[in-house]
């Protein structure tokens, strides 16, 4: 099997609709399908922030220009608009300084919910109280990425998991996410708790073990501990993923590899009837870490494989920013 390289780990449902709503706070109204071109022509100064649970990156566009941030993952599961408030002005708006900005799309995890899209909204507000803002979950950051204006399933595969039918305009279909506790199949979190499992149980071997015990120099009890009793145990959890980069080769890494990754092919990409007809595109640093697995496993369902891309923001640009 081909070895991966691995990078670091770093929810409006219609795009049309999405883009609308900005447009309107400026007087204008948007060509039919062509909502980005009008917004590039009109020298809006836009932010463009996909966040995971881990990092968030952002985008200031203006004019042709373009300023790439990265900060903490900012997730409403864990931040109230207090805490993302302190993310903004500690890590996001020294590096902006005085850069005007009108618009703020903001594709992030969890903002399925309603009640936690206005947790960022408020947040958002707070930071450019001028600004048209627009907060939508990051699934449907990820289908515009990987598809744009094309129908296809987007799965997102970093430190959570999850997955949709676009129809080209909307998201159609998605099947649940349950979260890192009873689902995330396929994620980091997901296989770095089978790493967890395999060192607790004592099920990895002499190599391994010796191997894990060096890497990390911890005890069961804190193990427990960072996992039930400490903040953002979904990030620890998956930081675990890096043993697995470490050690490729070993049947049982990558008997986790696959047997986590086949989960999601399982549980999820095979709900979807369209699996068989359109491309899968998959975005994240799982996916892209062990691409030569997922190529496998589509090999293996016969599904068609489309884009795997490490992150989405350079799609979220390319959809933001074109012209007609």
């Amino acid at each position: 099997m081909l070895q991966a390289q691995f990078p670091a780990l770093g929810d409006v449902n219609s795009p049309l609709q999405f883009l609308h709503i900005s447009l309107e706070a400026c007087s204008l109204q948007p060509k039919a399908g062509k909502p980005a071109g009008l917004l590039k022509r009109m020298n809006m100064n836009i932010l463009i922030a996909d966040s995971g649970a881990t990092k968030c990156e952002w985008c200031w566009l203006s004019n042709g220009k373009k300023k790439k941030i990265i900060t903490q993952g900012i997730s409403p599961y864990f931040l109230d608009a207090v805490g993302i408030g302190a993310v903004l002005n500690g890590e996001l708006l020294p590096v902006l300084k005085d850069r005007q900005v009108d618009a703020v799309y903001f594709y992030g995890t969890g903002c399925i919910n309603p009640d936690n899209r206005k947790i960022v909204q408020k947040a958002l507000r707070r930071a450019w109280p001028e600004a048209s803002v627009h907060v939508t979950h990051d699934l449907m950051g990820a289908a515009l990425a990987l598809s744009g204006h094309s129908k296809g399933i987007a799965c997102i595969l970093g430190t959570g998991s999850n997955s949709c039918y676009f129809d080209g305009r909307k998201i159609s279909r998605n099947s649940p996410g349950l979260g890192y506790v009873l689902g995330d199949e396929g994620s980091g979190a997901y296989l770095g708790k089978k790493v967890l499992q395999y060192y607790l149980y004592n099920t990895f071997d002499e190599e391994l073990r010796y191997k894990f015990d060096a890497k990390y120099t911890t005890t069961s009890s804190e193990i427990l501990e960072s996992v039930y009793k400490q903040p953002l145990p979904n990030r620890y959890l998956a930081s675990f993923t890096l043993f697995l980069v470490e050690n490729r080769g070993h049947y049982m890494i990558e008997n986790i590899i696959e047997d986590g990754l086949n989960d999601f092919f399982f549980q999820h990409l095979c709900k979807y009837r369209e699996s068989w007809k359109l491309p899968i595109h998959f975005v994240g640093g799982v996916a892209y870490g062990f691409r030569d697995v997922v190529k496998e496993l589509c090999g293996v369902y016969e599904f068609e494989l489309g884009k795997i891309l490490q992150k989405p923001m350079d799609g979220l640009i390319k959809y933001h920013s074109e012209m007609d």
